[in-house]
Order: C-alpha cells, then structure tokens, then sequence
C-alpha cells in the first residue's frame, strides 16, 4: 500500500514538473490517466495536501492549482521512479487519440493542441510565422486558437501576462484515422532534410516508446530546427514524425486526408510504397510508411526568429469550432 501511494505521489510531482505551470487535481488526474494511473480528482487532492505538507508543492491559487517546489524537483531526481517513464509519451499519443472527438466528415469536435505561451505584443509576429509555414504545407493547418490571461485552452489556464495560442497537433492524424478504422503505429519524430524543396533523409530521430517527451519538443528546444530556412530559401530541417499504415487502408487514408483539407487540416508529406523503405526507414510487412509534418514547426520558426515563448506539446484537448484563421487572430489583436 505505501509501494502505491508513493508511486501516485511521484506521479503528481512528475505532472507539476512536466507541465511547468500550476495546475488543479482534475488535470493532474488527466495526465496521470494518461500514464495508466486512475486517481480520482479528490484522491489527488488528498496526496497533495501531504506533498504541500513536505514541502514538495505549494499552492498558488484556488483556481490555478499548485506548483512543483524546487525541493519537489530534487526529489523527482534522486527517485529510483524516472525508470518507469520510459514509454510516457507513446501512452500519451494512444490516450489523446482515443479521447479526441474529430469528425473528419463534418470538421467538428475536439482535436489534440499544442500550446505555445507569447507575450501579446508579439502575437501578430507568431501568427505570421504560422501563416509562412503553413503555407508550404509544413504543419497540420493554419487555423489556430487563442486564448487571453485567465482563459482556458486545452485544459491549460492561461498565466497573467501572457497569450496562449494553440495549433493543432500532428497527432491529430493519428485519431482521425483510427475513428475510421485505420490501425496507425507512431514509429518515432525526427529530424527531416529539406533541400531545394524536396524531402531527403531524415537526419536525427527518437522513437516514441523510448521516451519520456515528444521527441519533437526535444529537438525544438535544442535548436536543431531551420525551418525557417526551408521557408524562406527551400533548403533546411523540420521536424516530421514516421508512422506504419497497413498497405490495405492506403487508398482510404489518401481519401480521408483529401477530405479534410476543406477544413484546413493536412500535414501529410508522404506515404511510402508496400513494404518497402521510406527516406531509408524499414517497415514492417504489410504496411507503408508515412510522414507526417510536425504540428511544431511553426512554433519551432518563430524560436528561430528570436520570438520568446515557452511551449507544450500533446496539451490536451480542444474543441476545433475554437480555432479560428490567421486573419481573425490578427484583427483579434490588432
């Protein structure tokens, strides 16, 4: 019994880590579920009354939840626990596309987001960084969602001081096929050459089961992006993501991904031949290989630009009718 509870203790302490930001029990309990571990919003409330109590959290407000404390932090790294986050991602991935309400028929319900927090007098200069990637097709779609200090967005309240803008995560793909039938395997996020407009190799790659952030969001944060450079003059790195699609279904993905470009949604760069490689990765018999351009290339153009933002990837959930065009954000903020 106390094996488990201390367990669900790291458990908490790693959600208020990863998150970097206050949040309440109920999206704690989200984002512990999402790991395999179902604690009840008030069972979370309990253990972290006992973590204030060792000084490990400390509460912000009422309704902003609580934060990691720097004790807290050490804690989570002398912890023999880190072992068991290997995989914590790919849970994640599988956990938000189940939850994901998308109709690719009708464009409504939720999709998954990634969240990017800016300072709201640079928002149009982000935004415009959105429209420039989303233009070469580099990212799932140019319409974005936009939230102002206090509101929601994606599960997320927004800190004071800042805007939070929301695009739609790549994964979104990953649930949309899957409400359609299509069996999709997440193989890794990677590190994808560009030159003079065309697709080469993939240069650097993570697998999804193997590690405990999206690989995407490792790499953005490394700066081993130039996806502004494949804007601007056609040659650099992005960041894609590698799928396994069975060779069956082929015909029925390219038909779904056709369908829901009407509702500003894409980001497929290729699907490959039956069983044959893809840009040099190997696939399993009896299926295709498939990349997907990463949700956080506009984010990631923007760091390169010099734009100050802090960034989430797989940050919950939000109802697409919120997501709005480039246009309506710029005049929003004008």
């Amino acid at each position: 019994m106390a094996e488990r509870a201390d367990r669900a203790r790291m458990g908490i302490l790693r959600a208020l880590n990863d998150t970097m930001r206050p949040i309440g029990a109920s999206q704690i309990a989200a984002l512990l579920l999402a790991e395999g571990v179902d604690l009840q919003p008030r069972t979370v409330r309990h253990y972290l009354m006992q973590l204030d109590d060792g000084g490990f959290t400390r509460l912000v407000s009422r309704r902003m939840g609580r934060e990691i404390t720097e004790k807290g932090r050490q804690e989570l790294l002398t912890s023999d626990d880190h072992v068991s986050r290997v995989g914590i991602v790919s849970a994640k991935v599988d956990t938000l596309a189940y939850r994901m309400t998308l109709d690719a028929e009708k464009g409504e319900g939720s999709v998954i987001v990634n969240i990017a927090l800016v300072d709201p007098a640079e928002v149009g200069r982000i935004v415009r960084e959105i429209q420039l990637v989303a233009a070469q097709d580099l990212v799932m779609g140019n319409m974005m969602a936009v939230a102002e200090s206090g509101e929601e967005l994606g599960g997320m309240i927004v800190p004071e001081g800042f805007t939070a803008i929301g695009t739609v995560c790549s994964l979104t793909l990953n649930g949309i096929l899957q409400k359609a039938g299509v069996p999709v395997v997440s193989r890794f996020g990677g590190l994808l050459e560009i030159k003079e407009r065309r697709m080469t190799r993939f240069v650097n790659m993570i697998e999804y089961g193997g590690s405990t952030l999206d690989p995407l969001e490792i790499f953005i944060r490394a700066d081993m992006t130039r996806v502004r450079n494949v804007v601007l003059r056609g040659s650099g790195i992005i960041c894609a993501s590698f799928r396994e699609v069975p060779t069956a279904a082929v015909d029925q993905i390219k038909t779904i991904v056709k369908g829901i470009k009407k509702f500003n949604l894409g980001g497929v760069l290729a699907i490959g031949r039956p069983n044959q490689p893809l840009f040099g990765i190997n696939v399993s018999e009896g299926h295709c290989g498939m990349v997907v351009a990463g949700g956080l290339n506009a984010v990631a153009a923007a760091k390169e630009l010099g734009i100050r933002l802090s960034f989430y990837s797989l940050a919950g959930l939000e109802d697409y009718a919120s997501f709005i065009s480039a246009r309506e954000v710029l005049r929003k903020f004008r």
